[in-house]
């Protein structure tokens, strides 16, 4: 079975095409083939399937989709689940563009033309007409698939040279004559069959083609043929001898198409992924002025040395003189030219509410953007920083870094080498980007009343600001030339046609304030002016809710916690954003999801300080956290019922919570809602809500775990800790030493988590809580492993069985009988293991513990090696990995991988064996885990001319015998 890709897309079985139904259900699978195994988080998946505004049931299609797409290629198996997307099953990810990529790399490396025509011809002929023929005109794919189109190319042109080496001049002609006139700019087809006119004898019909192409790149182009094409020309002339060589390789090296600079677009041919980010926001409608500025951009870009350095912008000036606009406009309109992608961050270096993005921050969310999962990334920032670099090298991509707050948040983002660019945007000048990187300053200073003017008549049109245009020079005047202030003005003029202008210019004179930020000179460039204008316009709720958004610890904000804040239902919470979206005071930035500029947070800021009192302001941060808490909690428990849960107070009134169906929209909750629960969390800790700080803590460590996001579990875990203690809460200070536990030993800071396990296991002592006491000793067992003190651990792993089964607690029982287990494993005593592992399992499956589940089958298999059971060992592995990899857990994936080699290399499988080790360091790498180390000793033995037989012991699995460490 293959999903093929060059031509329309469907499922080859047997030799028979078994069509797909429905272009989205096509387009859904033509993702997840590009992505050739990798996983494509669901987010993704719907961005490239249904565009920037996909339906509110985008999600609940999609999995029907996939379903459908399951039942089509035979089961389950064939599309995995694995958070937070999905991906093909390897036996699916070899489809014919892989096969045509491994043929085209076999031919081009080959030394014999004949051999190298043959496995050209073959990936030549895997294309069935255009790519991806029935799916292109989807959202993400029509880049895709001029990328493929650009791949048959370059195997068309290598297959001729592979002919030429051998000689077959004459047969090549007709074809050459078909290739250039099917693609007239392309230089290296012209060069073909220039040469291929030369060699028999025909030379003025070589020299005519070049001058055919060189009228067609003048009259449709404006360009000049390239330099190599040029030298072709030239050699013919002089009829040089090294021309008739017919040796393999003699043929120009031209570049494939004139319109492309040179380039080969697209990364199909390096073997880099097919997929590129396009995460450049929308320009703004209507944009003018700024000429000097753009054509200083333009000349930045054009004049980039191309082996230099990557051409670096620094588009600087004071708030709301529309540096993002300017840079976005610019971006959209030179985004053609850089077909690998278009990154878009915002650093919020001048955010109002919000701390500016932490390098650990904005490194991670690059990174995310160009597909690399949570848990592949590494856990430094400095490695971090060389896998961005790294995934840049020799890729033409367009970075827009907006809002940054100075030199030294922005230089770990910028690329490291050409052909990428890099835009930044900042109030600060950056003037060390300037000596130190060469950057290029572009500066922003106030519209002229010229420019003002025509911005006013693009967005009002050129009659009505005629009619009146003394009322336009007070607007003009009023605004200061500012753009924001003018944009916000237009658009109440704009949605009030009737009104007349001179009533608008009579509001900004008569209104007072300014913010503070931007007051200048006199009352003129007072940008509260603009604001307080559009703001008394408002209805009373939609100037309620405008005033509560102040309050918000992020920019953005969904419907469910703006409906939350304000204390209305849902569909009365969505009129009040239209009108707000209308009155441009908030930004609609996908369906459901809102944003607002910083400016006007910081107005809203004020206004909810200076018109609401304490108590209402208290009340609406408490609706907030009470919703993302409830709906936090909700989720997790959908990802891991057997989880200990905390029990919360009650939802309070005025409270929405989204309602999540199942595991995957768990998963898409939290993961869009991340930054604002982790804000939510820090600003409760600072600001009185200590019960809510400590129990989002709580709640969301199992997430952050499993996503590989330790340090920020380690930094909520302190917040929880110190909420705790403000309480004066036993309970919950427990609670956070054991999510210090958890954290910090995943960062191998030891001596660390042992203290917090042992405070934890005191508090638990002293308020006689037997099973907190429980999951401390199991939390210890932990740390202990990791320390390789193992006697100690059984001893733990015991004492935490016994008060489990004092507290009746079955599922705390089935893990710490597989811990007990696994420790005695460890120890040598393998018989007892395996019966205390097979009753863990027992447990477990009566209880659908799926985590549960796949450590006691780690750990049988462990056991069963020992005694010298391989098969049994090799099968327990099997289920365990399979179990993980479904669970989306990395970590405990590798850690089996790495068990299973040992297992069949003992068994003399020793190419099955480093096939898995490589696996496990693949991920253990991926993950920046020190495991790493000891594996790719194991695999260099293994590959030894002796086989490596010495045991090796691979990485130890947590100890508690629980993948996710917090599941009781």
């Amino acid at each position: 079975m293959q999903v093929r890709l060059l031509g329309p897309v469907d499922v080859f079985v047997d030799g028979v095409a078994r069509p797909v139904s429905g272009a989205r259900r096509k387009a859904v699978l033509a993702v997840l083939a590009l992505a050739g195994g990798d996983l494509v988080p669901a987010d993704r998946l719907i961005e490239m399937v249904w565009g920037d505004e996909p339906p509110a049931t985008a999600l609940n299609t999609l999995q029907s989709h996939i379903s459908y797409l399951r039942r089509l290629l035979g089961g389950r198996s064939g599309i995995v689940a694995r958070p937070p997307g999905y991906l093909l099953s390897d036996e699916l990810a070899a489809t014919d563009l892989q096969v045509a990529v491994d043929l085209i790399n076999r031919g081009r490396q080959s030394d014999n033309p004949a051999t190298a025509v043959s496995h050209l011809a073959a990936a030549v002929a895997l294309w069935r007409g255009h790519p991806l023929a029935d799916v292109s005109e989807s959202a993400g794919l029509e880049a895709q698939a001029q990328r493929l189109r650009t791949l048959q190319q370059e195997a068309v042109f290598a297959l001729i040279d592979a002919r030429l080496a051998l000689g077959e001049h004459d047969l090549l002609i007709p074809d050459l004559d078909h290739l250039v006139r099917q693609h007239p700019f392309h230089e290296g087809f012209h060069g073909q069959l220039m040469l291929t006119l030369y060699r028999v004898g025909r030379q003025a019909d070589a020299l005519a083609t070049f001058n055919r192409l060189r009228r067609t790149l003048d009259e449709e182009l404006g360009i000049a043929p390239g330099y190599a094409v040029r030298q072709l020309e030239a050699a013919i002339l002089r009829q040089d001898p090294a021309l008739a060589r017919a040796a393999r390789g003699s043929t120009v090296a031209v570049a494939p198409d004139a319109r492309t600079n040179g380039r080969v677009n697209g990364a199909a041919g390096r073997g880099r992924p097919l997929s590129a980010p396009r995460q450049l926001p929308a320009g703004v409608a209507g944009f003018t002025g700024r000429a000097v500025q753009l054509y200083e951009l333009d000349e930045a870009l054009n004049g980039a040395a191309p082996h230099l350095a990557p051409a670096v912008c620094v588009i600087s000036g004071t708030a709301g003189l529309g540096k993002t606009t300017l840079a976005l406009h610019w971006a959209q309109r030179v985004a053609s030219q850089f077909p690998d992608g278009q990154l878009y961050l915002n650093l919020r270096g001048f955010d109002p509410n919000s701390p500016p993005l932490r390098q650990q921050e904005t490194v991670r969310a690059l990174l995310e953007a160009l597909a690399v999962r949570p848990e592949q990334i590494p856990s430094s920032v400095d490695a971090q920083v060389a896998l961005y670099r790294g995934l840049l090298a020799e890729r033409r991509v367009l970075v827009v870094l907006d809002n940054a707050r100075d030199a030294d948040q922005v230089r770990p983002l910028l690329p490291g080498a050409p052909p990428c660019v890099a835009v930044v945007t900042s109030r600060d000048q950056l003037a060390g980007l300037v000596a130190t990187h060469g950057a290029r300053p572009v500066m922003l200073d106030l519209l002229s009343r010229d420019e003002a003017r025509r911005m006013l008549e693009h967005r009002l049109g050129g009659a009505r600001v005629a009619a009146e245009p003394d009322a336009v020079d007070e607007i003009i005047t009023r605004c200061a030339g500012l753009p924001l202030a003018l944009a916000v003005i237009s658009a109440r003029a704009a949605t009030n046609p009737r009104a007349a202008l001179r009533a608008l210019a009579a509001d900004l004179g008569d209104a007072a304030g300014g913010l503070d930020a931007l007051a200048g000179g006199d009352a003129a460039a007072d940008v509260r002016t603009v604001f307080a204008c559009s703001y008394r316009q408002l209805s009373p709720p939609a100037a309620r809710l405008f005033r509560l958004l102040g309050l918000t610890p992020t920019p953005a904000i969904s419907t469910a916690a703006a409906a939350s804040l304000a204390g209305v239902g849902v569909r009365e919470v969505r009129r009040i954003m239209t009108e707000l979206v209308g009155a441009h005071l908030v930004v609609e930035q996908a369906p459901g999801r809102y944003t607002l500029h910083d400016l006007l947070r910081a107005y809203a800021g004020e206004l909810v300080r200076g018109h609401d009192t304490e108590p209402s302001r208290q009340a609406a941060t408490g609706r907030l956290f009470d919703h993302y808490l409830h709906t936090a909690h909700a989720a997790a428990r959908l990802l891991n019922p057997h989880r200990y849960a905390i029990t919360l107070a009650a939802v309070g009134p005025g409270v929405t919570t989204d309602g999540l169906a199942d595991h995957n929209q768990a998963l898409e909750w939290l993961g869009a809602e991340r930054p604002a629960l982790l804000a939510a969390l820090h600003r409760a800790a600072g600001s009185g809500g200590d019960r809510h700080a400590w129990q989002l803590a709580w709640t969301l460590g199992d997430v952050l775990d499993r996503q590989g996001r330790w340090h920020d579990l380690v930094e909520a875990a302190h917040a929880a800790f110190a909420a705790a203690q403000r309480l004066a809460d036993p309970a919950a200070q427990a609670l956070a030493h054991r999510l210090l536990v958890l954290g910090l030993s995943r960062l191998e800071r030891l001596a660390e988590a042992h203290a917090h396990g042992q405070q934890a296991l005191e508090l638990y002592r002293r308020s006689g809580d037997r099973q907190g006491q429980a999951h401390a000793h199991r939390a210890l067992t932990r740390v202990l492993e990791r320390l390789g003190r193992h006697a100690e651990a059984l001893d733990h792993a015991r004492c935490a069985l016994d008060l489990y089964r004092a507290s009746g607690l079955r599922d705390g029982q089935a893990t710490a009988l597989n811990s007990v287990g696994w420790f005695l494993a460890l120890l040598g005593d393998h018989r007892g293991a395996l019966s205390a592992c097979t009753e863990a399992l027992r447990l477990q499956q009566e209880l659908g513990d799926h985590f549960g589940q796949a450590a006691s089958w780690d750990s049988l298999g462990y056991a069963n090696h020992h005694l010298g059971r391989h098969d049994a060992a090799v099968d327990c592995y099997r289920r365990a990995i399979d179990l993980f990899r479904d669970l989306g857990d990395r970590y405990n994936e590798a850690d089996c991988l790495a068990h299973l080699a040992e297992t069949q290399d003992a068994i003399g499988d020793p190419d099955a064996a480093q096939l898995a080790w490589t696996r496990a360091l693949r991920i253990l790498d991926d993950l920046g885990h020190p495991d790493a180390e000891q594996v790719r000793l194991r695999l260099t033995r293994a590959r030894l001319p002796s086989g490596g037989r010495a045991r090796a012991v691979g990485p130890a699995r947590h100890p508690s015998g629980q993948p996710a460490g917090l599941t009781t």
